[in-house]
């Protein structure tokens, strides 16, 4: 195994539950990342979208509007069967291009952040009804808090990320 692939398993994996917690923001984070620091491993590929200014401004939107949206009423749970697999699905995308970017299976690294997604969308969701059990935040606070907290550990999860040219 490689120095640079558990770097790259655990970023996949926490970009995964960064993608649990908003679908959107996963993407967002890490399109603009590789916006700032384009990967040659994606030049030529089907997801070399991911680099492209048109995709890191329209995901930003997206990331923004699904923030939004999350504090309306009426909206379904994140556990639905659709919600849940859109969720999964921006798991699998995030750690598909990440292990593309690092020389590795995009099978293994979709496998990799659609679990983490899994995981984030059910922590996430338990922690925001703890907050409003046990807080006296009241929707949409622990909304708002979830937010941040999905920003900045997208950031964490990315800083230092150097794709391989």
């Amino acid at each position: 195994m490689s120095k640079s692939r558990p770097s790259v398993f655990w970023k996949a994996l926490g970009l995964g539950v960064v993608a649990g917690m908003r679908s959107m923001t996963a993407p967002a984070l890490l399109s603009s990342a590789l916006r700032a620091k384009p990967s040659g491993r994606l030049a030529q590929s089907a997801l070399s979208w991911m680099q492209s200014k048109t995709a890191s401004r329209g995901l930003k939107l997206m990331a923004g509007a699904e923030m939004v949206s999350d504090k309306l009423p009426g909206m379904p749970d994140r556990t639905v069967p659709p919600v849940l697999l859109g969720r999964i699905l921006s798991g699998a995308l995030v750690g598909a291009v990440l292990y593309k970017t690092g020389r590795g299976s995009l099978f293994t690294g979709a496998a990799v952040g659609g679990l983490g997604a899994v995981a984030g969308t059910f922590a996430a969701l338990r922690l925001r009804k703890l907050a409003s059990e046990r807080t006296s935040l009241q929707e949409p606070w622990p909304g708002f808090v979830e937010d941040a907290l999905t920003v900045a550990t997208g950031k964490a999860v990315l800083s230092g990320y150097k794709p391989k040219r």
